[in-house]
């Protein structure tokens, strides 16, 4: 699947730093790479819960700082999609988590496809997922 834009789970981020070279390889074939600020604020969590938060923290601002690399944060429009997909979700009596309702809701709006380890976002009809869920 040929990837232009992509939308960074947290998984995802947390898989190229342990050297995931499939993931490096979708980003580096994307022309834009979207960070969700929740996924952003899931990552700043864990660093303040973990032991090496400031050497953490210091990876991701030299990642965030990678040409065609930025925080995406909500519009109305992105309101509007997660009320979709949260009702269609609820309707069909498969929930997932709130945040990943929103980064579903981010990767449709910009036309991107969410990278992943997470197999709940395959419920979300409307959003493209990256074929290398484990």
């Amino acid at each position: 699947m040929v990837m232009k834009k992509i939308v960074l789970d947290t998984n995802a981020y947390t898989a190229l730093m342990q050297g995931q070279l499939a993931v490096q390889q979708a980003i580096e074939n994307a022309e834009q790479v979207f960070v969700p600020v929740f996924v952003l604020a899931e990552l700043l969590f864990g660093f303040k819960n973990g032991a090496r938060e400031q050497a953490n923290n210091a990876l991701l601002q030299e990642f965030l700082k990678l040409q065609g690399v930025s925080i995406q944060h909500t519009t109305n429009e992105t309101a509007q999609i997660f009320s979709e997909l949260q009702l269609d979700l609820k309707q069909k009596g498969t929930p997932i988590p709130t945040h990943d309702i929103w980064i579903a809701a981010i990767a449709i709006e910009t036309g991107s496809v969410v990278v992943t380890y997470d197999r709940h976002f395959l419920n979300v009809v409307k959003a493209r997922v990256w074929g290398e869920l484990k």
